[in-house]
């Protein structure tokens, strides 16, 4: 077992091919579920795999599918081409992600091996082109590849003989499960399958039933979220909303919270809200907004991750694809109807070098809590979480540290000590801000951002890939300006600044470009919360315990 469990890469048969992408990827041993997922995926068993957001469940299907395929083309019978491997996500968003993965890892054999996405709802007479060539691996949402194998598009029948599952937990909250059940008619009796999760619920398990025969259950010992000397949890509590936004402003204005930042909010709405209040201090920010066209939230999160912005605000899966049951999703709870159902961010997306996660808005359930939190601390970087809680949301916060602590029962969600009455002098400012912020001002801002994302979406669309520099140029955070904004709130006098941080606070700053080196890079995943190490524990504002 000894040997088992130090099992790396080069020790379990794969194509040398593979290993030259795993190496180029950086990846000097396997993570604990691609250690232990692998192997036994290589025997040909049936999986259903449990491991936290940020742990590489990605790769730990994606390499010994591509090991079965090549190995199939080596060893087999001569064949015709067809599509062997099928990949279901929830979301577009994560297609892309998975095809890219996918890609890296096939570098090296990409003669060999062609991955298609077809999830995007507006390139249909693209993908009858692409699958039409029989790519060996097709990765997409269970809605797109039914209408493919309806339209005869696509023929899995006789064909396929890997099926893999990602976020399988968020499959039926998104509302796809009659169109699983009816993709699964297209499919042949016999193939192997993949149920990577996050967690397991009830839709899990009845995907399970649905999908996998004599599977290996893989639970993994590890916790949910990396340890307290990796992410820092705490929670706040306000007494009422005005508070939250005060606190935000103090945060993100005197840049108490450090680095890049994502803010997740319960609404669309709040997105707006919020972004609107941030600008009229001059705080730019962009909203990951599922109105939006695919091109561009793909375009928020790939500058986000080259430094071109240091804030995004979210709503989270759950929001953006509420936990209904069948095919009709536009019922359920109260929602932005307008926004994609196979849009998310909470789950599975990459963001890089996040260094605080601040829930602004209590997540709606534990499980959405452990996927937001999951966006920052990953790969080893330090992270932070701060949630804002209300006092009628004690009982909420409850649950999620009782999911959070599991048998243990200690603490996990540290009280974050700020004392409020020292920014008591930018509470006008705040009341001013917050005042501006109307219902019609939102709307408009949320008509005008849809507008101008749809002229860069389409009609630039030939232009940006022919210049594809011009690109890079295109900013998602720019002033909207439908609510009134008063420029001196954009500056902060030094005699509202609280004595015990003046001379150590440094008021927030536009990005103008992304960092230009590796040393600003690593710079960047340093532990936002270094500012207040450095201080006496008299002078400083708050007081966060280690």
């Amino acid at each position: 077992m000894e040997d088992q469990e130090s099992l790396g890469f080069e020790h379990m048969g794969l194509d040398h091919r593979l290993l030259q992408a795993v190496t180029d990827l950086g990846w000097s041993r396997p993570t604990l579920i691609q250690e232990k997922a692998i192997p036994l995926a290589l025997e040909g068993k049936d999986l259903l795999a449990r491991a936290r957001t940020g742990s590489g469940k990605t790769a730990a299907y994606a390499i010994p599918m591509l090991q079965l395929l090549l190995h199939r083309k080596a060893t087999g019978p001569a064949v015709e081409q067809a599509v062997r491997a099928l990949v279901l996500v929830p979301t577009k968003e994560l297609a892309r992600q998975a095809q890219s993965m996918i890609q890296q890892l096939a570098a090296y054999c990409a003669r060999d091996i062609r991955v298609a996405n077809v999830s995007a709802a507006e390139d249909s007479a693209s993908q009858r082109a692409v699958l039409m060539e029989k790519p060996d691996v097709v990765v997409g949402t269970p809605s797109r590849i039914l209408n493919h194998l309806q339209q005869d598009n696509l023929k899995l029948r006789d064909s396929m003989e890997l099926l893999v599952v990602d976020e399988a937990d968020l499959l039926f909250s998104f509302g796809f499960e009659e169109e699983l059940k009816s993709l699964l008619c297209h499919l042949p009796r016999i193939y192997q399958a993949f149920l990577m999760s996050a967690t397991f619920n009830e839709d899990v398990h009845a995907l399970k039933e649905l999908v996998l025969h004599n599977p290996v259950t893989l639970k993994l010992q590890e916790s949910q979220l990396p340890g307290p000397d990796q992410l820092q949890q705490f929670q706040v509590v306000c007494e009422t909303e005005e508070d939250k936004f005060l606190l935000l402003y103090a945060l993100l204005k005197l840049s108490l919270i450090r680095g890049k930042s994502l803010l997740f909010v319960n609404t669309l709405e709040r997105s707006y809200r919020l972004r609107l209040f941030l600008e009229q201090f001059s705080i730019p920010a962009c909203v990951l907004n599922g109105e939006l066209p695919l091109r561009s939230r793909c375009h928020i999160i790939s500058q986000f991750n080259q430094g071109f912005y240091d804030c995004v605000i979210a709503t989270d899966a759950e929001v953006l694809g509420p936990p209904v049951k069948g095919k009709h999703r536009g019922k359920g709870p109260k929602r932005d109807k307008a926004s994609d159902p196979e849009a998310g961010v909470a789950r599975g997306i990459d963001f890089h070098h996040v260094c605080a996660v601040l829930n602004f808005d209590l997540p709606p359930t534990p499980e959405a809590y452990i996927h937001r939190a999951g966006r920052t601390a990953r790969a080893n970087n330090p992270g932070i979480v701060l949630t804002f809680v209300l006092p009628t949301e004690q009982s909420q916060l409850g649950k999620i540290e009782e999911l959070l602590s599991g048998d243990s029962g200690a603490p996990v969600l540290l009280p974050y000590q700020f004392h409020m009455e020292e920014i008591e002098g930018f509470r006008y400012r705040c009341r001013d801000a917050m005042r501006s912020v109307t219902k019609q001002a939102i709307r408009e801002a949320r008509l005008k951002e849809i507008k101008e994302e749809l002229l860069h979406s389409e009609k630039l669309k030939t232009y940006f890939e022919d210049n594809p520099r011009d690109l890079q140029l295109l900013r998602h955070d720019l002033p909207l300006h439908p609510a009134v904004v008063k420029p001196h709130l954009g500056n902060v006098p030094d005699y509202l600044v609280p004595p015990a941080l003046r001379g150590l606070v440094h008021p927030h700053k536009k990005r103008k470009k992304p960092p230009a080196s590796k040393k600003a890079k690593k710079a960047k995943t340093q532990n936002p919360l270094r500012s207040f190490k450095h201080r006496g524990e008299k002078r400083r504002p708050t007081a966060a315990p280690s």
